[in-house]
């Protein structure tokens, strides 16, 4: 008899997870209760709020917006900073039996070596970093790291001369040649990399005759993303040797299954957490159901099984 705890045990590097499903960074509040509840369970790991060099109060106006079969967002990474997080937040997370991944942005080179040498000093404490080079809710830095290689190269570099820990890289899904940065980030030092962020969107009030956001444009999650991101995953696998962890519409164990069946290691959710907190333990018993009706014995012998039969 298979054990259930060994069943859908998922490892990327050093970080062994007890499930695929990873709770996307923006969604997870840091209050302690949260995170020592049986809320988490299904979960194998939690990305973090973005933190950044210095506070950000985020952009105004409108930020979130309901979409058929999805959600616009524009937070641009409101976050009290990385001294903050240090003093404030983390005492909190070391307690946390459940791993986590820190999710960083940065606005030049300058701010990944700022944050990333404040965070190398307790790095014994921090699980992961994910470094995104794909927040299209900001100005400076974001997802223009990722659309072009030599971003990519650039921001990755830079953070692996500071960070010596598990590095992973949320990609833009608005890079001109996913593939290639996919192999930029690799080749700089990335230990996996997360396919991907939100798409680029708008809506129009049509009662005030004008866009909804005040930045014009917003990030589109959600279901409806889901065909585009599993197209992403599949090219990113195709082109790196690497982990690839698959993002975007995840909402069910169809969803995820179908991102490993293209290749991916593990999934990352998180609109679906705001119409159900319990998807991710729906999404791990729905995957169960699937290996026994298959007579799979493990979630791993079925990862990029589809790439066989392509």
């Amino acid at each position: 008899m298979v054990s259930k705890a060994d069943r859908l045990k998922t490892t990327i590097g050093d970080l062994c997870m007890a499930s695929p499903v990873i709770i996307a960074s923006g969604v997870w509040p840091y209050d302690e209760k949260m995170w020592n509840s049986d809320l988490l369970e299904g979960v194998g790991a939690v990305c973090t709020k973005a933190v950044t060099t210095r506070p950000r109060i985020g952009n105004p106006g409108i930020r979130l917006w309901e979409t058929p079969s999805g959600m616009l967002n524009s937070i641009g990474l409101q976050n009290t900073g990385v001294e903050s997080f240090l003093r404030d937040y983390l005492p909190g997370l070391s307690n946390v039996e459940l791993p986590f991944i820190l999710n960083v942005a940065a606005e030049s080179e300058e701010d990944i070596i700022s944050t990333l040498s404040s965070l190398e000093q307790v790095s014994d404490r921090i699980p992961c970093v994910e470094l995104n080079i794909s927040c299209p809710n900001v100005d400076d830095g974001g997802m223009l790291w990722g659309k072009l290689p030599e971003g990519a190269e650039k921001a990755v570099g830079t953070a692996r001369s500071v960070w010596k820990g598990p590095l992973w890289v949320k990609l833009t899904p608005q890079a001109f040649d996913i593939a290639e940065i996919g192999v930029a980030a690799q080749e700089a030092g990335a230990d996996a990399l997360v396919a991907s962020n939100t798409w680029l969107g708008m809506d129009i009030d049509i009662i005030r005759s004008e866009p909804v956001f005040q930045r014009t444009f917003a990030g589109l999650s959600g279901p409806a993303v889901f065909p585009l991101a599993l197209r992403v995953v599949w090219e990113l696998c195709s082109a790196v040797s690497i982990p690839v962890i698959g993002c975007g519409g995840v909402t069910s164990a169809r969803d995820c299954l179908a991102m490993i069946m293209a290749g991916a290691t593990a999934v990352e959710t998180g609109t679906a957490l705001l119409t159900d907190l319990n998807s991710p333990l729906k999404i791990c018993r729905g995957i169960e159901e699937f290996l026994d009706s298959r007579s799979f014995e493990f979630l791993k012998d079925i990862r990029g099984i589809a790439r066989k039969r392509a």
